[in-house]
């Protein structure tokens, strides 16, 4: 390990998410707030931090940078980025601790969506806009963001964007590593305003037009509304979140074809396919459940609220219309499952992504038409291709790993003294970036109520969550640290 290099690259990127508070100090400007000072504050106490890192790593070279710094660069920038992001949170008096403001900041840097707030609409614009835009920020991702403006570290990029990007596999749209972080930058800013566009068609101002897409699009959740998007009671409204949920939730290569015309590359692709049927049962079900129980009184409004909830759950984007606390239980029970599931590889999507689960259940299959079949070779397949058994290991490893953090991050919450369903749904949304939970933690209720230690516990499993487990959990491994 070298530090000198990670103080460097670190600098540049805390630098950049720096001076994206200069589009929260435009909203406090034009509102004449208080909140201004708080984020001009903070903006020059992130750049001296900056300043500091890049002294420390001034005659350090990005082009130096290797698996082991690309790992400790990513974790600590997401460290680093939410302990400036909250900032303004402390500073202008949103929260009243510093462990709340870092709450609200990882929650929305990792796109988690967990708020500490218990009335959002008392905060100023400008403090509200820059809680949205670390959604947007930490969507796509900050590396990324890094890797497509500054070209130099483009170098030793491709390191720091497999340490980042969630999936098993990502994906390279072009050789050169500056390219595709471009690409994907720039389909998800295309994306983004057009839903902007649609949202101010369906009556919303262009306040809450973006900062609705900004929750939507990196699939985080906050919103300015104290009911979140149900306070617009709108089906128009409601429709468009839930498309574009639902496109935030598939893998951004795939948009990224589509814009080029291929738009058979969806359906030609498996996980999306997967993906697909996991929300048409998911949105069904909870339907006809709800209808059977009499909870809404037509086809269109079961529909309607059956398909924002489950696509909001499964993309981890963690909106709500409606409180599913007062829902069957089996509803309650299938939408934490889907906690789990998430959405694609290469979305900006939490949870274990489909790929994964569809590996799992492909190897499964293939496990037990062996035991039928001894002398048969039986591979598994995805796409039509045979997946290696190195790739069988990664994703099985990663799914013991993830379940036994779950449990072992719900035992520690139990013994703060959570309840059962509060313990371990606050877990599962915050290990799988969602949000909203059960318990005290519902959709109609916040974080707030959770003990600090339990905070910081939870801020772990949303850092966990977004970098996929191994690129937090390498910095707790000696051998990182050697030279």
């Amino acid at each position: 390990m070298r530090p000198a290099i990670v103080a460097k690259v670190l600098s540049l990127v805390t630098t950049v998410v720096s001076l994206f508070l200069l589009w929260g100090m435009a909203w406090a400007a034009w509102d004449r707030t208080s909140d201004l000072a708080a984020l001009g504050a903070s903006l020059l106490i992130g750049l001296s931090v900056s300043g500091i890192l890049f002294f420390l790593g001034r005659k350090a070279s990005a082009k130096d940078l290797g698996p082991r710094e690309a790992f400790a660069v990513v974790s600590l920038s997401w460290i680093l980025c939410s302990a400036i992001g909250a900032l303004p949170f402390y500073l202008h008096g949103s929260v009243s601790t510093y462990t709340d403001a870092f709450f609200e900041a990882m929650s929305g840097f990792t796109t988690t969506g967990a708020s500490v707030l218990t009335n959002i609409e008392a905060n100023p614009r400008g403090i509200l806009f820059w809680r949205s835009l670390t959604h947007w920020l930490g969507g796509m991702g900050i590396i990324v963001l890094s890797l497509a403006i500054l070209p130099f570290l483009g170098v030793g990029g491709m390191q720091l964007f497999k340490a980042e990007v969630p999936g098993p596999v990502p994906e390279k749209l072009t050789p050169r590593i500056q390219q595709t972080a471009l690409l994907l930058w720039g389909v998800y800013v295309i994306l983004s305003l057009i839903e902007t566009f649609l949202l101010m068609l369906a009556g919303m101002n262009l306040f809450d037009a973006l900062t609705h897409t900004f929750g939507t699009m990196a699939t985080g959740g906050f919103s300015p509304k104290n009911l979140s998007v149900g306070f617009y009671r709108s089906p128009f409204v409601d429709w468009i979140i839930t498309v574009f949920m639902f496109l935030a939730g598939a893998n951004f290569t795939l948009h990224y074809f589509a814009l080029r015309g291929r738009l058979s590359v969806f359906w030609k692709d498996e996980e999306f396919r997967f993906y697909s049927w996991v929300t048409l049962i998911g949105t069904a079900t909870v339907m006809v459940i709800l209808l059977s129980g009499n909870a809404y009184d037509s086809l269109g409004e079961a529909l309607r609220f059956s398909a924002f909830q489950v696509v909001s759950i499964l993309t981890t984007t963690g909106f709500v219309t409606a409180d599913f606390e007062k829902w069957p239980a089996y509803t309650q029970l299938l939408l934490l499952v889907l906690m789990f599931v998430g959405g694609c590889a290469g979305s900006t999507g939490g949870g274990m992504k489909n790929i994964r689960i569809l590996l799992l259940a492909r190897q499964a299959g293939s496990e037990i038409r062996r035991l039928l079949h001894p002398r048969a070779v039986i591979v598994p397949r995805v796409g039509g291709k045979v997946v290696e058994r190195e790739a069988i290991n990664s994703v099985t490893v990663f799914f013991i790993v993830y379940m036994a953090l779950f449990v072992g991050a719900s035992l520690v919450m139990t013994a703060l003294g959570l309840d059962l369903v509060s313990g371990i749904s606050s877990v599962a949304a915050t290990l799988g970036n969602i949000g909203p939970g059960l318990g005290i933690v519902g959709p109609m209720d916040n974080y707030a109520a959770i003990p600090a230690a339990g905070k910081w516990v939870l801020s772990l499993c949303m850092l966990l969550g977004r970098l996929e487990l191994f690129t937090v959990l390498m910095l707790f491994v000696p051998g990182t640290w050697r030279k």
